[in-house]
């Protein structure tokens, strides 16, 4: 469970490629996130064109670092699918696991959110020629950090409600 305990928005990245081998061990921990009803929703588009990664940095006022990944998983969800409310819940689960198997393989990346604002979600459909029946929901850029810095504690234990047992 070390990377739960270890994981940290990585911004910046070395000029270094990621294996394939690593892009796909992403895409199996994202597939392995439990779905609603195990409709699994998700579609990824993986982008490694620098062109590509500088237009998806336009998507987001947070998404400079992207120009700079080596690599960016977009997840998007099926419209047309048995429990469409439960999608962004869905896909919240496959991009957690990919940031969970990032941190595993000795990369970083940071979650750069896209849904549910509408006109990030269209930028990012028309820079990855998504088509309508699937909406973007993220942006993850991924890449080697160029510096590690250590997950802050943020245990509250003034959040935690214990049901009382009279």
């Amino acid at each position: 469970m070390n990377p739960i305990f270890d994981r940290t928005s990585i911004r910046k990245y070395q000029n270094k490629e990621v294996e394939t081998a690593k892009i796909e061990q992403l895409l199996k921990a994202a597939m392995a996130a439990p779905s609603a009803g195990n409709q699994q929703p998700w579609e990824f588009f993986v982008v490694k064109n620098k062109v590509t990664l500088a237009a998806l940095a336009d998507c987001s006022p947070y998404g400079g670092c992207i120009k700079d990944a080596a690599v960016a998983i977009v997840p998007a969800y099926r419209k047309e699918i048995m429990m469409p409310d439960f999608a962004v819940i869905d896909l919240s689960n496959a991009t957690q696991n990919i940031l969970l198997e990032v941190t595993e393989l000795g990369l970083g990346a940071v979650w750069i959110g896209i849904a549910p604002l509408a006109e990030r979600m269209e930028k990012v459909r028309k820079v990855l020629k998504i088509p309508d029946q699937l909406e973007p929901f993220a942006i993850i850029p991924i890449g080697y950090p160029v510096a590690s810095a250590p997950q802050s504690d943020r245990y509250d234990a003034t959040r935690v409600h214990f049901e009382l047992i009279i």
